[in-house]
């Protein structure tokens, strides 16, 4: 009888646990949040009560998890309560702390996974997100047939924080397209170009790119900026990345761009701004009224 637990409703954790329901024989849940534990009980999970329950009663456990300090916690709660044989982390929190978890975890007897995500909460939902996965090879299969219920995963290396990693990057080129859309779409705008009609063009030639295909059409032209990514978290991503080049001595100079790009997106525009709100920082530069209707 296999119970896998899952910990951490928010946007991400609620599509992909859900996607685990009647692929398990029993699915336990926790968050912080009663509405969310309760959406879930709806569906046919059971609710755990606490991380450390989960710990206790599930052979499998996954976290989705905002930042680094809350995963950290959140595993050492967990252990409390007993020894799962896997805990996969979903959460992007980081090769440096997926090494320390992993190195936490080999002596109970626990195989440590590191599994980040991308696609956003639409993916999340369908089952068809990518995840970047770092951990230990002999029990990486049993973990890929609950991981494929979620989307398509990617099997980076035994090394703790492969994944993590892959995904550094992955966030980096996702973050950098945005700014470079953004700029290249205030200069045409500018000139006197149709957005909606440059945005056609740029996805039948060489400059399409993740945010000419998706972000552009659904939350920028629109002008909702409502994309579902929050630059704070995009933020957070991309100043652990820089600090991790750093001390690689890797110099990511369009990294730095991005970094400012999204501090000030939250100081002008708040700090419940989506990423996508890096477009108004742009075009305010270039004397565009960025607050102007679709």
């Amino acid at each position: 009888m296999t119970t896998v637990g899952f910990l951490g409703l928010g946007r991400m954790g609620a599509g992909m646990s859900a996607r685990l329901l009647g692929q398990v024989d029993r699915l336990l849940v926790h968050d912080i949040d009663p509405a969310a534990v309760s959406a879930l009980v709806d569906q046919g999970a059971e609710a755990a009560g606490s991380a450390a329950a989960l710990g206790a009663q599930c052979e499998i456990v996954f976290t989705s998890l905002p930042t680094p300090a809350i995963v950290r916690e959140a595993m050492a709660e967990i252990v409390s309560g007993g020894s799962p044989g896997i805990i996969c982390d979903l959460s992007t929190s980081g090769p440096q702390l997926a090494q320390e978890l992993a190195a936490m975890l080999a002596p109970k007897g626990i195989a440590s996974f590191d599994a980040p995500v991308s696609g956003g909460i639409a993916r999340a939902h369908d089952g068809t997100l990518s995840l970047m996965v770092g951990g230990p090879e002999v029990e990486y299969e049993m973990l890929r047939q609950l991981l494929e219920r979620m989307g398509k995963p990617f099997y980076m290396g035994d090394t703790p924080g492969a994944g993590q990693t892959m995904k550094r990057v992955n966030n980096l080129l996702g973050a950098v397209a945005i700014g470079v859309t953004a700029e290249g779409m205030a200069f045409g705008i500018k000139a006197g170009l149709d957005p909606a009609r440059m945005i056609e063009v740029l996805n039948q030639s060489t400059g399409i790119n993740s945010a000419t295909r998706d972000k552009w059409p659904r939350s920028v032209l629109p002008r909702t900026f409502d994309f579902g990514f929050a630059a704070a978290l995009s933020l957070k991503d991309t100043k652990l990345l820089m600090d991790e080049a750093e001390a690689m001595q890797v110099p990511l100079q369009l990294g730095s761009v991005v970094e400012r790009y999204l501090e000030r997106t939250l100081a002008e525009c708040g700090e419940d701004a989506d990423f996508t709100a890096i477009a108004k920082v742009v075009e305010s530069d270039a004397g565009l009224d960025p607050d102007r209707p679709a």
